[in-house]
């Protein structure tokens, strides 16, 4: 299927759909190493090898995240390209000029806010799969929920746990195992974000009547080329770094120690897995900032910096409504070239 470079415009599109992966691997690093760095268990230039490494094999593990892309957020005959090029332009701004102000937003949500304004503004929302974006938008609130309740409860537990451990003790053990939950979270992260490019990617191809196989339950059949492609740029645009957001996560929101980056990491790596094993799209930046503020509370509410906080949950609100606005405004700009 290496013939789809050969259309011009479906080649404009994957390039997009990989510009994301990339844009999104350095806007979003901060999700998997902001604690790691800040806690001083890995110096920064490891970490980004360790988390690059890692999102490469995670966004090659699955497909369920890809297919609800591909499949669940419209009607294909709907999505035609001009609709996909404004929404990657919309998702791709969005980032860009979050990214700018270190502001952690979500990529997943600026994608699907963008698909979604981009579609109605085309065909209206008669065309959406509501029943799929509610479930979609929940998770909106959910996730990071969970990643919050989890954090706390995590923390408190392995407080309890190691309370008889000495000071010196506790830091060396958890400064260990804080590879092991940064690793995860790194995997997570590649495992759910990548594949969306993938869906997006999909979505194109079927947009340009190529057909795309379904396996026995129903999930799309991933191009290896798509997964490859998708896998590399997020592992570049993660090598690259996104320090303004790293700076934000890690130090910002509450100072953490390795025992508490832990937590933060493994609760909100749990969360991952599980949404991305039944092919939900939720942000992994909603998960890790959650569990970062429930790990922080469980300290001392006062230790949150809740201005920050709120800072970040406005980014979340605005997203989906203005990747939409904008992506209805470069659908006018795009549908005269596709």
């Amino acid at each position: 299927m290496i013939e789809a470079f050969l259309i011009p415009s479906l080649a404009v599109l994957v390039l997009l759909a990989w510009g994301i992966d990339y844009i999104n691997g350095f806007h979003d690093t901060a999700n998997s190493i902001a604690t790691v760095v800040s806690t001083g268990v890995l110096p920064a230039k490891y970490a980004l090898v360790m988390s690059a490494t890692l999102n490469f094999a995670g966004a090659l593990a699955g497909t369920s995240v890809a297919t609800t892309i591909a499949k669940g957020i419209a009607d294909s005959q709907h999505v035609v390209p001009a609709v996909i090029a404004a929404a990657l332009m919309a998702a791709i701004t969005w980032d860009l000029l979050t990214w700018w102000f270190g502001i952690p937003s979500s990529t997943s949500h600026t994608l699907l806010g963008s698909l979604a304004g981009a579609v109605v503004a085309h065909a209206g929302f008669g065309a959406l799969h509501t029943k799929k974006l509610e479930e979609i938008g929940a998770f909106i609130i959910i996730s990071p929920a969970m990643g919050f309740i989890v954090g706390m409860l995590l923390i408190l537990i392995i407080l309890w746990v190691v309370r008889h451990f000495s000071g010196h003790k506790v830091n060396v053990v958890f400064r260990k195992a804080q590879l092991v939950s940064a690793a995860a979270m790194s995997f997570t992260h590649g495992q759910n974000d990548a594949q969306k490019a993938m869906g997006i990617i999909c979505l194109a191809l079927i947009a340009y009547k190529f057909h795309l196989p379904v396996d026995a339950k129903a999930k799309v059949i991933i191009p290896l080329w798509v997964k490859i492609g998708s896998a590399s740029f997020m592992a570049l645009g993660t090598a690259s770094g996104g320090w303004k957001i790293i700076k934000t996560m890690g130090s910002k929101i509450v100072k953490l120690r390795p025992i508490h980056g832990f937590a933060a990491e493994t609760a909100a790596a749990a969360v991952l897995f599980t949404t991305a094993h039944f092919g939900i799209p939720v942000s992994t930046t909603h998960s890790i900032t959650g569990a970062i503020m429930g790990v922080g509370t469980s300290m001392n509410a006062s230790a949150v910096r809740w201005g920050v906080a709120g800072n970040i949950v406005v980014a979340w609100v605005l997203t989906i409504p203005i990747s939409a606005l904008l992506a209805a405004g470069f659908l006018k700009l795009v549908a005269p070239f596709f």
